[in-house]
């Protein structure tokens, strides 16, 4: 199997494209980029490896790239609603969290787009699954956006 670095370029410069219109951004790739990393991210501190492993296998090559970078088996994180779960994402943007996520309304909505944007590439049976291990307060993430 050849690896066609060009071609996963060009799918991921095209995702982000989209993703940066979705989330009202327009042509800023590099904040795009961050969010998508840091909620990306995020979810999979949240869920088993399993799990994880069964999400990345749909992925795109430019998406699993994007969800192991930094990855370590470490403890998962009990996160109980989308306030702790936007505080996490917040963390893992950094520095940039101000500037990416400037309040609670915009950064759930950023979330909320982004599992649209993924239902591209993941099966309604895998966004069920992450939904199953997801906390009460936080399966809408999932749900409000599974029929799409």
């Amino acid at each position: 199997m050849a690896l066609n670095f060009n071609q996963f370029a060009s799918e991921a410069n095209t995702f982000l494209k989209e993703y940066t219109k979705k989330l009202n951004i327009d042509g800023d790739t590099d904040k795009a980029g961050r969010i998508l990393s840091s909620i990306l991210h995020g979810l999979r501190e949240i869920i088993s490896i399993e799990e994880s492993l069964q999400l990345i296998a749909q992925f795109p090559m430019f998406l699993k790239a994007v969800y192991v970078n930094r990855w370590s088996s470490g403890k998962k994180k009990k996160i109980k609603n989308m306030t702790e779960f936007i505080d996490l994402v917040r963390e893992f943007n950094g520095n940039t969290s101000i500037y990416d996520f400037e309040s609670d309304d915009i950064a759930e909505n950023y979330i909320l787009t982004t599992f649209i944007m993924l239902r591209k590439y993941v099966s309604l049976g895998e966004l069920e699954d992450i939904r199953t291990e997801l906390p009460k307060d936080l399966k809408s993430m999932i749900y409000h956006n599974v029929m799409f």
